[in-house]
């Protein structure tokens, strides 16, 4: 179960983990992709399948983390309802805009926006998202008025990115990258503690002068709660395998992003990290859903 739109990042790890799995346990794997609210739709769906192992889905930062912060009434509990299997990807994030925003550094950047108070609009592939999120953060590190444009996925958001509906943006690398370097975007900054070496030229908001706003988006896979351990551990093992097998990690990284693999306990450590840290900096920036 993918909870975002087609022809974003995750629908390619999503794919590839599959067709690996496939190929692992003699099953076909399919991916069904259902977007909406910021991908809580479709984990939804995931916590309220039958417990058999024939249904798992992608969770990431928005759907797990992000969105309890929004939502005052989540249809499933993220520490509750789901058993974890791993940690599937890590993705760096770049701050762009669009080529022709009059902004080539951060800091233009900033001061065009406070010259312009609530005229500058960023996009999101939902609300509680990663993007949005970082698009919060980023506002409440620089005191920057912006507005928040969420859509139904990365790829939707990107589209008006580039043809100027929106003006600016944190989104993933694998979604932005190609239109960086065909000149329709412009990358002013990447989230992550070193440089890209697909952008080796971009700073990082650290050099850009933006502190303590390092991250990046993550996608993990999860299954309902009360799977039997035996058909998770089955499950573990191929996706495990799938993730290091060497032509899945070229298709990662050819998506600027890395396949992570780990135990259960740690994906289940990093969701309780999460919850606490976006729920602070909810708090902090007074984000509210649009």
């Amino acid at each position: 179960m993918l909870p975002y739109a087609p022809g974003g990042p995750a629908d390619a790890f999503s794919r590839a983990v599959g067709r690996g799995v496939t190929e692992r346990l003699g099953q076909p794997v399919v991916v069904d992709s259902r977007p909406g609210a910021g991908g809580v739709l479709g984990v939804e769906i995931v916590a309220k399948s039958p417990a058999d192992g024939y249904t798992i889905g992608v969770g990431g930062t928005g759907s797990l983390a992000g969105a309890l912060s929004l939502m005052p009434q989540m249809p499933y509990d993220p520490l509750k309802d789901f058993a974890p299997i791993t940690m599937m990807a890590a993705v760096p994030e770049i701050l762009a805009v669009n080529a022709r925003v009059p902004a080539r550094t951060v800091a233009e950047l900033v001061a065009l926006a406070k010259a312009k108070p609530g005229g500058l609009s960023y996009g999101s592939g939902g609300n509680g998202t990663g993007p949005h999120l970082a698009g919060e953060l980023l506002r409440l590190r620089t005191g920057i008025d912006i507005v928040h444009v969420p859509y139904r996925g990365a790829a939707p958001a990107t589209t008006d990115l580039v043809s100027g509906q929106i003006q600016m943006m944190i989104g993933e690398a694998p979604a932005l990258v190609p239109f960086i370097q065909s000149g329709e975007l412009r990358a002013l900054a990447v989230t992550t503690r070193n440089r890209l070496p697909v952008l080796p030229e971009v700073p990082t908001l650290a050099e850009a002068g933006v502190r303590d706003l390092e991250l990046e988006n993550w996608y993990c896979l999860l299954a309902p709660a009360a799977v039997p351990a035996e058909r998770l551990e089955i499950l573990r093992r191929a996706i495990v395998d799938t993730l290091g097998d060497a032509e899945v990690q070229r298709i990662f990284a050819a998506q600027g992003a890395t396949a992570a693999p780990g135990t259960p306990e740690a994906l289940m450590g990093r969701i309780r990290q999460e919850i606490a840290r976006w729920a602070e900096v909810s708090r902090s920036a007074g984000t509210q859903a649009n």
